[in-house]
């Protein structure tokens, strides 16, 4: 591949990504009130494996089932993990724009969401995301864009 962030050098470990993640102490208030969790990180398929514990007592609507606003938090999670393992731990990547499709209902309980980065360009990334429920039935998919922006321009 001929994109920017396959030809930079991999300075982290997958399993490295993996134990700085599970070591934060600075989870955002959102990837906690989904109930996110990063399982695993493969740097060479740009790609990333998230759980989710979803609460019904937070994430549900009156029909018992996750709203779909909660659905797409947790893909734009496990895209924008994606995109930061992607770009080597140096970038953040908002999102610039999503478009859900939801196949059939989100329940409360364990979910699991796949995030992959499909193109790393200079100034644009395209990822995809998939969430799944507990007997591995798609849920929801998602495609999206975003803006890698180096950690730096975030410092105070």
């Amino acid at each position: 591949m001929s994109d920017i962030a396959s030809d930079a050098p991999q300075t982290l470990s997958d399993e490295a990504i993996l134990a700085r993640f599970r070591a934060s102490k600075n989870q955002p208030t959102g990837s906690r009130t989904l109930g996110f969790e990063l399982l695993a990180v493969r740097q060479a398929d740009r790609e990333v494996e998230v759980g989710f514990t979803a609460r019904a007592e937070l994430l549900c609507n009156p029909m018992g089932q996750i709203q779909g606003g909660y659905v797409c938090a947790m893909l734009d999670e496990c895209m924008s993990v994606a995109g930061m393992i992607t770009s080597g731990m140096t970038h953040v990547v908002p999102t610039l724009e999503m478009k859900t499709s939801f196949l059939r209902p989100a329940m409360p309980g364990a979910l699991r969401g796949v995030g992959r980065v499909v193109k790393w360009g200079r100034t644009v990334c395209f990822m995809e995301g998939e969430l799944h429920d507990a007997e591995g039935r798609l849920l929801a998919k998602s495609t999206g864009t975003a803006i890698p922006t180096p950690f730096s321009s975030f410092k105070k």
